[in-house]
């Protein structure tokens, strides 16, 4: 699923690239843009202002980042269940002494709160010292399954501002090269080159924050499902622990 989201960005942006780049002609010889023009326009204006090739990796960045999100938040929604109501039934089964029916129930449910319980209900014949170890150590299996993909969100929230930055260097590069070339310092000369600088930035820090608002969004969730699934350990061992003194009694 990772792979379809990645590949259809990639080919989103490769169609965005060619129609900007189709239509830069034209928009280098209209440089009066009507009040009344959508944003849209706009913005793509201003993107091929920036130096199309160069502002391509910011964009870039955005999509890919977008993906890793998109398939971050899916994965992570798609794990949420009520806990609660799966507690209750596997205690049901637990009071009829039906422990293979709790571990199917879990097998069935998605999610790694179901996934920490079955693997707690697996080893019930085992001292409670081991069913412990055993849901702790599947825990934090769990918790890094949550957590994948994160570390490429965090590289992309980190690369957009820098590409930003290198394309201000890049902008005053050639600011400075139109001077020397000139012989002249003057606004028009200078104008070009500080633009692209200044684009670039504004791109680059404008796609970091919204991929920070993305990852925080996904921190978030990944939170609250490890709560959850601390939450039904504890409770599951409770239960655990009831079971075996009743079938001592």
């Amino acid at each position: 699923m990772k792979r379809l989201i990645v590949l259809f960005s990639m080919v989103f942006l490769v169609g965005m690239i060619q129609t900007v780049k189709a239509q830069e002609s034209t928009i280098d010889d209209t440089e009066i843009v009507d009040d009344s023009d959508s944003f849209h326009k706009q913005l793509k204006t201003k993107f091929i202002d920036g130096n199309v090739g160069f502002m391509s990796l910011v964009a870039l960045a955005l999509v890919l980042g977008l993906a890793f999100c998109i398939e971050r938040i899916i994965y992570l929604t798609l794990s949420e269940i009520k806990s609660y109501r799966l507690l209750e039934d596997i205690e049901k089964h637990l009071q009829q002494d039906d422990v293979e029916g709790a571990k199917s129930l879990c097998q069935h449910t998605r999610g790694p709160v179901a996934s920490v319980c079955y693997q707690g209900l697996l080893h019930i014949r085992q001292p409670m010292e081991a069913i412990e170890r055993s849901i702790t150590n599947y825990g934090g299996l769990q918790a890094a399954n949550l957590e994948k993909g994160c570390s490429w969100i965090k590289l992309f929230i980190a690369m957009a501002p820098s590409l930003g930055f290198l394309g201000t260097v890049i902008g005053m590069v050639m600011a400075f090269d139109q001077i020397q070339q000139a012989g002249d310092i003057g606004p028009t000369i200078v104008a070009q080159g500080m633009k692209v600088a200044l684009i670039t930035t504004i791109f680059g820090i404008v796609v970091a924050l919204i991929l920070q608002l993305f990852y925080s969004y996904i921190l978030s969730k990944i939170e609250r499902l490890t709560a959850q699934m601390e939450e039904s350990a504890i409770t599951l061992l409770d239960m655990i622990t009831e079971y075996k003194e009743g079938k001592k009694r």
